[in-house]
């Protein structure tokens, strides 16, 4: 899921944009057809932050290996269920870490 969201690259935009606190970002999709949408955005969260730092990290990292220690931690804080290692589903892990974002919107 990680690895995904990582070469996504209109999520990897909207987070370098969202980095910066009272930011305005224009997002348009020409594939779906759509009007622009303006969107402002408030000072980032932890969870959006961590984020941010690990995608940061797999796009320009050189040493290989990226753990997500920081945005793990952040997930758990949002969604209890992933303490203690247990495995989980990974649209599980997708579907809290999007909806944690977006709460902290």
């Amino acid at each position: 899921v990680l690895q995904n969201l990582s070469q996504t690259p209109v999520l990897r935009e909207l987070l370098k944009d969202a980095k910066k606190p009272d930011t305005t970002v224009k997002i348009e999709s020409p594939e779906l057809s759509m009007e622009p949408q303006l969107i402002k955005l408030d000072q980032p969260r932890p969870l959006t932050l961590a984020m941010h730092q690990f995608l940061t990290e797999m796009q320009e990292t050189k040493k290989g290996v990226v753990t997500p220690k920081e945005l793990f931690a952040q997930v758990c804080k949002k969604a209890i269920r992933f303490k203690g290692y247990q495995q989980q589903d990974s649209h599980e892990l997708l579907r809290y870490l999007l909806d944690g974002m977006r709460t902290e919107e």
